[in-house]
Formats: structure tokens, sequence, C-alpha cells
């Protein structure tokens, strides 16, 4: 059985929306371009050709992706944190004894925006966040060792 995908309503709209721009107008794009590439000659040697075909093979990929993101895709409604982080919050940390401050998204990546680095739910980092409040410093294993992080802000 599939993981379920936890989303916010916006991010599935997203997908939704790519979904059915690759399955329509991206196939119909990649096969024009399959078909001229075809026109130009041997295809054993026709570079063009193979460029679509990879191309081709990515974008299927990704539809695949997207496919099984949106049938196990669990909607989850955008609540206040109540002061905690949890799934589909913004934070803002700080690694004891660095002086930069680091933003993340606590969720899929799919669900990533334009000033935050994404950090799983279930990685280290991220079950360390879930749950913690704003000035908390919380301790998690990492491959290096053991590091903390201080919570300096949620959005």
């Amino acid at each position: 059985m599939a993981q379920v995908q936890k989303l916010s309503q916006a991010a599935f709209d997203r997908l939704n929306e790519e979904y059915s721009l690759l399955t329509t107008t991206g196939r119909i794009d990649i096969a024009r371009k399959i078909e001229t590439a075809r026109e130009l000659g041997d295809l054993s040697e026709n570079g063009d050709y193979h460029a679509a075909k990879e191309e081709q093979g990515k974008m299927e990929g990704r539809i695949a992706h997207i496919s099984s993101i949106l049938e196990n895709a669990e909607i989850v409604a955008e609540t206040t944190s109540g002061g905690m982080v949890r799934e589909g919050s913004v934070v803002s940390i700080q690694y004891v004894g660095d002086d930069e401050l680091e933003r993340y998204l606590v969720g899929s990546i799919e669900e990533r925006i334009e000033d935050a680095e994404v950090v799983s739910p279930t990685s280290p980092l991220g079950e360390a966040l879930l749950g913690s409040k704003v000035g908390e410093v919380i301790k998690f294993s990492a491959p290096g060792g053991l590091l903390e992080v201080e919570i300096v802000e949620i959005d």
C-alpha cells in the first residue's frame, strides 16, 4: 500500500494542474518533437531524437510520480499552529554555536516555497522539530553526531 501524502489544498491544486498540463499539452509537444526528429533520418545517430525520447521518459516519470501522490493525497486543513511546529509550518532555526538563521518548511517537497528549504517530518531534524515551540533548544542525531538547534520563529 502506498504511503499517504499529506498536502495543503494549494499544493494539491498545483499538482493537479501540473498533471493535467503534462498529460495533455506536454504529451502533444513531446510527440511533435519526436516526429520532427524522426524526419531528420537515421535514428541511431540522431541526437535530437534521443534527446526527445529522454525528455519523454522524464516527463512520463513525473506524470507517474504526480499520479501516485494525487491518488494517495490527504488534504490537511490549514490551522493555526498554536505556537508549535507541525507539518506545514515554516520554522526559522539557529544551530547552537552558529549565528546564521535557516528557514525550513516541515513537510513534503511538493509543498516547497521560495524562501525555505524543505525538511521531511520523518527526517531526524523534522521529527525533532515537530511539537517544538519558539525558544526551545532541541537535539537530534545526524550522521555527523548530535546537533542542537534553537527554534527562533514559527510561521
